[in-house]
C-alpha cells in the first residue's frame, strides 16, 4: 500500500550556518558597532539566545535572523520567539526551534484527515504521522489538504512509498 510520513524538521546544519551569518552581519553593521550583540546557539536544547544592549537591537537582530533563515530555506514558523529579558544594559531574547510534531498537533492532523472523508489511514508514530491508502491520488489529496490548512508548524512530506 502507498504511504508517506508527515514530519516537521529543519536542517540543523543550515540553522548553524544561519546563526553564523547573522552573527557576521551583526558585527559588520554600523548600528551595532561597539555593542556586544551576538547570538548563542545551544545544539542540545535547540534554543537560540539573542544578546544585545536594548530591545530595539533585539528587534533588529530578530529581523536579520528571519531574513537569513528564509535565504537558507528554514521556515520561520519553526522559530518561536520568547519574551525579552532586560537587565542592566543587557537584553536577552530566547528563540526556541521547533523540531518534530507534538502529540496535540498530531491529533489535530489526524482529526483533520478523518473529517475530510479521504479514504486513508493516519497513525501517529512518535514525532511523525504516517498516512497509508490504497490509491496514490488519495495521498496527494491529503498533501494538498494539509498545505492549504494553516498549521503553526512547518510540515514536510517524506518517505513516500508505492
Amino acid at each position: 500500500m502507498p504511504s508517506f510520513d508527515i514530519v516537521s524538521e529543519i536542517d540543523l546544519h543550515e540553522l548553524s550556518n544561519t546563526v553564523d551569518q547573522t552573527n557576521r552581519e551583526v558585527t559588520n553593521r554600523f548600528d551595532f558597532k561597539g555593542s556586544k550583540a551576538h547570538i548563542e546557539y545551544n545544539q542540545e536544547t535547540l534554543i537560540l539566545t539573542l544578546h544585545a544592549e536594548n530591545e530595539f537591537q533585539l528587534k533588529q537582530m530578530t529581523d536579520i535572523l528571519y531574513k537569513k533563515s528564509a535565504k537558507r530555506s528554514i521556515d520561520i514558523s519553526a522559530l518561536t520567539v520568547g519574551e525579552p529579558e532586560i537587565q542592566n544594559r543587557q537584553a536577552r531574547l530566547p528563540v526556541t526551534v521547533k523540531q518534530g510534531i507534538d502529540k496535540e498537533n498530531a491529533k489535530i492532523i489526524v482529526k483533520l484527515i478523518k473529517t475530510s472523508k479521504i479514504k486513508v489511514q493516519a497513525s501517529i508514530q512518535s514525532e511523525q504521522v504516517r498516512i497509508t491508502g490504497k490509491k496514490r491520488d488519495d495521498l496527494q489529496q491529503v498533501m494538498t489538504l494539509l498545505r492549504e490548512k494553516d498549521m503553526d508548524l512547518p510540515l514536510q512530506f517524506n518517505n513516500f512509498r508505492d
